[in-house]
């Protein structure tokens, strides 16, 4: 026998010899417990009990669970709901009813707290030792929670389960049903799967359940008709299950075995019920099928005389005559630090029904003005104040989702500045083309908020595999527009303060006319965000931050403006917007207009005006213009506010 065939020999042995001892040894555990379950009746109720997994990043599918453990026990089939967490993954033979809940995170990952089970099940499914009888007394079912938005990774942990526990012999009950958070049907998909799992849990067979499809949704015994009853769209609003991760819209209303779909050209409306009742629940004016439009708290500030926003300071905006709105609420980002809670669809191209421009800005301005109509009486609102705010001159089209994703964009520019409203847009860098094919607004923006693919895929949570390269090539296209450009950073303590360098890299492609610094919003900790205030940086955090990149570029750019109460400073290019020592970053509206109506090319430079020196940085008023009142609250025991002129 020659040595390399004697190795072979030895290594096949020992291979056997451990196969052998691993299914004694799990032979002899199994005799164990059943004998252990014999002698003590209380510990076999006990292991007769299913358990109900929950893996979950922000709630969703914790909240899925929930249901499912309530409906087992009304039908009096004992389950326990349990965080994988907290389960030791060996003790999964001695199961015999298993129920996941499973979401899907970044890149088709798990959630946090089911990484070890899913990895464990993996390892073990994939160990020759282990074996393909491990779970063979074990029934399950898995449903999955995700969005088709993010393409192959859809449902993958769901799908993944089901591979897995079906490799070491699991009995798998009925087939994975899948729920989408961002169709409006995940209420009806978990419904039904929950009703299969029920039907099979009683007694019933797995052919008994075949009107549960793959993806958990009802195929047969249900009549289809077309409705568009007004009536019973705000009935399917009230009650059900509200998606905590992405909020989405519910299932179409089921009543008498009836399933209602929406008439028209096959495309589906973006704003579902559930949609609608979050956003106007947080003060959204809906208009249309996917515009919103709302009042900012600066417009109501500055119609008191209370001072404007950073957008006053930095550029000359008359923040009570600002209107916020968006023809689009959707966004092919699902950022942490979302002001919305992801209230609002995803998507990586328009695929809803579609509004014309013009009934969008005459929505928006109606429902506007009849907000600032609510403000007259307020006290300080001035009767000329109110009336200026009546006639709005500016729009932020950045309120909610993406802008830019709205397929008549263009159309919808020309009508505010037909009525001589300006324009500031913000996009989140996913679609260059769309940026290229802008017409000239009065401001575009960029949000840059990250300077890492890293750290931009896990602040942004991007649907687009390929969004790095879209993100570098919306910094090109910025580059080729020739009216006012900006970069918008949103620092994020613990996330993104410390990619000074990678930062400064960035200057060099969009080469913007300015760069915003803003320390982020906290908007409370909700089912889709974990931030706390720890992540929310100090004003001279931001001062800092803006200073060592100003540093960097060598005089390309300096510090020009600052709104302490926004925690937000404005860089400027010198060679543009430094005349003879003073800044010119504010605007002159009208010139603005004038030049869009000419027709002819024109830049950034021919609508520039100065900047008072109160909004310039290092001023004593620290962005607050003087001809405001400032109203400071004391905090010990006196409530009323204090009047000074700041």
């Amino acid at each position: 026998m020659t040595t390399s065939t004697s190795v072979r020999a030895r290594l096949a042995f020992v291979a056997l010899l451990s196969a052998t001892t691993f299914y004694c040894i799990h032979k002899y555990r199994r005799l164990k417990r059943i004998k252990n379950l014999s002698l003590n009746p209380s510990s076999t109720s006990k292991a007769n009990r299913g358990k109900i997994f929950f893996i979950s990043q922000t709630g969703t599918a914790k909240s899925l669970a929930q249901r499912l453990h309530e409906l087992c026990a009304l039908n009096d089939i004992a389950f326990d709901l349990v965080d994988p967490l907290s389960y030791e993954p060996e003790d999964l033979p001695k199961e015999t009813r298993v129920l996941f809940i499973a979401s899907t995170w970044d890149g088709g990952k798990p959630p946090q707290n089911g990484e070890f089970l899913v990895n464990w099940l993996a390892e073990s499914a994939e160990d020759f030792r282990v074996g393909s009888l491990l779970l063979s007394e074990c029934k399950f079912a898995v449903f999955g929670v995700g969005s088709r938005a993010y393409g192959e990774s859809y449902n993958a942990v769901a799908k993944e389960l089901s591979n897995r526990m079906k490799g070491l012999g699991g009995v798998e009950m009925i087939p994975v049903g899948e729920g989408d958070v961002d169709d409006g049907e995940l209420d009806g998909a978990f419904q039904d799967w929950c009703d299969g799992v029920i039907r099979v849990l009683k007694g019933g067979s797995v052919q008994e359940t075949n009107a549960v499809s793959q993806n958990g949704a009802v195929e047969n015994d249900l009549e289809y008709i077309d409705s568009t009853d007004d009536e019973d769209e705000d009935d399917d609003a009230e009650g059900g299950l509200v998606d905590l991760e992405d909020i989405a819209g519910k299932a179409p209303s089921r009543r008498n075995g009836v399933v209602k779909v929406t008439k028209g050209d096959g495309k589906k409306e973006m704003v579902t019920p559930v949609i609608r009742a979050s956003l106007t629940k947080q003060g959204y004016k809906i208009i249309g099928s996917h515009s919103g439009v709302k009042i900012c708290r600066w417009t109501k500030s500055q119609l008191r005389g209370r001072g404007g926003c950073y957008k006053h300071s930095f550029y000359g905006i008359e923040s009570h005559r600002c209107m916020e709105t968006t023809p689009s609420l959707a966004c092919a980002n699902k950022c942490v630090f979302c002001w919305r809670h992801h209230t609002n669809p995803v998507g990586k191209s328009w695929q809803w029904k579609m509004d014309e421009p013009s009934v969008i800005v005459k929505g928006a301005l109606d429902l506007h003005t009849k907000m600032i109509k609510q403000m007259k009486g307020v006290p300080g609102v001035t009767p000329e104040k109110l009336q200026e705010g009546l006639n709005p001159r500016h729009c932020a089209l950045s309120l909610v989702g993406e802008p830019i994703m709205y397929p008549e964009i263009n159309a919808l520019v020309d009508e505010l500045h037909g009525r001589r409203i300006s324009t500031f847009l913000v996009t989140n860098a996913q679609f260059p083309e769309k940026i290229l094919m802008m017409k000239p607004i009065t401001q575009l923006y960029v949000s840059v908020d990250a300077a890492t693919k890293e750290s931009l895929k896990a602040i942004d949570r991007p649907l687009f595999a390929d969004f790095w390269e879209r993100f570098i090539d919306s910094l090109k296209a910025l580059h080729e527009k020739q009216q006012r450009t900006v970069y918008r950073l949103t620092l994020v303590k613990g996330w993104n303060t410390e990619e000074l360098d990678a930062y400064f890299n960035l200057f060099s492609i969009g080469k913007p006319d300015f760069i915003e610094i803003k320390g982020v919003t906290y908007c409370g900790t909700s089912a889709t965000s974990k931030m706390t205030m720890e992540n929310v940086p100090w004003h001279a955090d931001v001062k800092a931050f803006s200073e060592a990149l100003a540093l960097k570029s060598k005089g390309e750019y300096e510090v020009a403006c600052e709104h302490a109460h926004s925690c937000c400073v404005l860089l400027g290019r010198t060679d543009k917007f430094k005349v003879n020592g003073k800044w010119f970053t504010w605007i002159d509206y009208e010139k603005f207009h004038d030049l869009v109506a000419s027709g002819e090319p024109f830049t950034s430079s021919d609508y520039m005006a100065e900047t008072p020196s109160w909004a310039v940085y290092g001023a004593e008023e620290g962005g607050f213009d003087p001809e405001q009142l400032r109203f400071k609250k004391e905090r010990h025991h006196h409530p009323k506010p204090q009047a000074v002129i700041a």
